[in-house]
């Protein structure tokens, strides 16, 4: 999903790569370590990782392996050849327990195996690449895969009943909005590690509320509950807003709103003749 929005943007002035799972499997060194020295890249980005939070918590030794070490090798590997390396993260790194939006450098202490294969892979990337930039986003909505528009767009339209947590807040994040201010971190920013969100911020319920006004669906109820009545394996930080700080700090734009990101994100699906 992010995937495809970065190779796009990139294209448009650099040489991509793109390195799909049967050419770059991330988890076997040898065949990371050859693809990068044979390709001899200027960067690396690394977004590639088992994002399904709930499977996650069923198969945490598949996770850790794709998330954990899969990034380690990537790391050896860009170690190996000397090349900068941007490892895409998660908000999920963070328990939830802040009042307030987290900002970089707050204490990580992640609730689910898939967050904690995620600070492991961040960890990595910190201790084994001279040069990297580990940016947390949260929310992802985007084409071409599976996202929460598409999923509530789908029940709505078989008539399915929309029962959607309330009490965890986040910020629902464009993957085009995205791609674009990792080019702009990779192009001028210092190294490190970055929040980038779309602005502003919501529960699930309201945003599954805001896709349904927006696509012009009547009739459709939505329920809010609470994340105790969700049933699902894996725990969720109640609040994952992230500040921005270090954009605003390095004089980079912030990314449009969110409800402004879903408006775009219909019109671009539309326009595509996409299912939603």
């Amino acid at each position: 999903m992010l995937g495809q929005d970065l190779a796009a943007h990139l294209s448009a002035r650099n040489q991509v790569i793109p390195a799909a799972h049967h050419q770059m499997d991330v988890t076997d060194l040898g065949q990371t370590s050859q693809t990068i020295d044979r390709e001899k890249p200027d960067i690396v980005i690394h977004a590639a990782a088992f994002t399904a939070v709930d499977d996650c918590e069923r198969q945490p030794a598949l996770a850790f392996k794709v998330n954990a070490e899969g990034t380690r090798n990537v790391a050896l590997a860009c170690r190996q050849a000397s090349v900068p390396l941007l490892y895409v993260s998660t908000d999920y790194v963070f328990d939830g327990q802040k009042a307030e939006p987290y900002v970089e450098n707050d204490l990580a202490n992640p609730l689910n195996v898939y967050g904690r294969s995620k600070l492991e892979g961040e960890r990595y990337v910190s201790d084994l690449v001279a040069r990297y930039w580990i940016v947390r986003t949260s929310w992802l909505f985007g084409p071409m895969g599976k996202n929460f528009v598409r999923t509530i767009l789908g029940k709505a339209s078989r008539g399915e009943p929309l029962r959607v947590v309330s009490d965890q807040i986040g910020s629902p994040t464009y993957t085009l909005d995205l791609a674009e201010k990792l080019d702009e971190i990779i192009q001028r920013g210092d190294t490190g590690i970055y929040h980038v969100t779309n602005q502003g911020h919501c529960s699930w319920y309201k945003f599954a509320v805001e896709i349904i006004r927006q696509a012009g669906l009547q009739g459709v109820q939505v329920t809010p509950i609470p994340t105790s009545a969700s049933e699902r394996p894996a725990a969720r930080p109640l609040n994952s807003r992230l500040a921005n700080t270090r954009l605003e700090a390095g004089g980079f734009g912030l990314l449009p709103p969110w409800k402004q990101a879903v408006r775009r994100y219909l019109d671009r699906e539309a326009k595509l003749g996409l299912p939603a």
